[in-house]
């Protein structure tokens, strides 16, 4: 597997370690991308709790989204402003990544807002059971997306496991980002951390890049050894 594995007794807590250290000093335009699911929720209800932060030089995006309304309990953005803008106050910049109308059309929009950024300075994922990261899903048709001027495009899961229309940055769209963090907590995703560490090929497996970073916890990372992955 591509990138730096590193084991953490919190997976949480370095993740908002990294992230208090990147924004420690003020840098007017950081672009920080986020995730949705319940590990990343914990990784931003810790990063909310650290003080002193320049959240105001912070543009906040996000790598993928759920094509529901922002209010919607699915709502990746709805989980992000509730855990973390809501409590640190205001940001330079918010940018949802969908607010209505069809996937391809958000797409489309979240493109060109995309394409405008020099490079995106972190970009922050989690790992599926499914070996999906984003919204890349196994088998979907994404990841047959080579271009590598593509960096957002509608996706859906072909398998029926993760409900909605998406919009997902590509990986092409991630690999240009000057970090990468990808956090995997819990023994639900030792399977899929196996399965990609004997080089199988899931979509979290095709990550590359500058700065590529795996936290990782003990539960997650079971028998493996974290020097021999990465």
């Amino acid at each position: 597997m591509n990138g730096t594995v590193r084991l953490v007794d919190s997976v949480p807590g370095a993740f908002a370690d990294l992230v208090a250290g990147e924004l420690a000093a003020p840098r007017a335009g950081y672009s920080l991308f986020l995730s949705g699911g319940g590990t990343a929720e914990e990784c931003y209800r810790e990063l909310a709790g650290r003080p002193g932060l320049a959240w105001g030089d912070v543009e906040v995006y996000l790598g993928d989204e759920r094509c529901v309304p922002l209010d919607d309990p699915d709502s990746n953005h709805r989980m992000i402003r509730t855990t973390l803008l809501e409590p640190v106050g205001p940001v330079r910049g918010d940018h949802p990544m969908y607010v209505a109308g069809p996937a391809a059309g958000a797409a489309a929009a979240y493109q060109r807002l995309v394409a405008a950024l020099d490079r995106p300075d972190l970009v922050h994922l989690g790992l599926g059971p499914d070996g999906h990261t984003a919204s890349l899903f196994p088998g979907s048709t994404a990841l047959d997306d080579r271009d590598p001027a593509h960096l957002v495009v509608a996706n859906r899961d072909p398998n029926g496991v993760n409900p909605h229309d998406r919009v997902t940055l590509t990986l092409a769209g991630i690999a240009r980002a000057r970090r990468t963090v990808v956090t995997v907590a819990g023994a639900s995703k030792h399977d899929a951390l196996a399965r990609i560490a004997a080089d199988e090929d899931l979509p979290a497996g095709r990550l590359d890049g500058d700065g590529l970073l795996w936290l990782v916890d003990a539960a997650a990372l079971g028998d493996l050894d974290p020097d021999a992955l990465g």
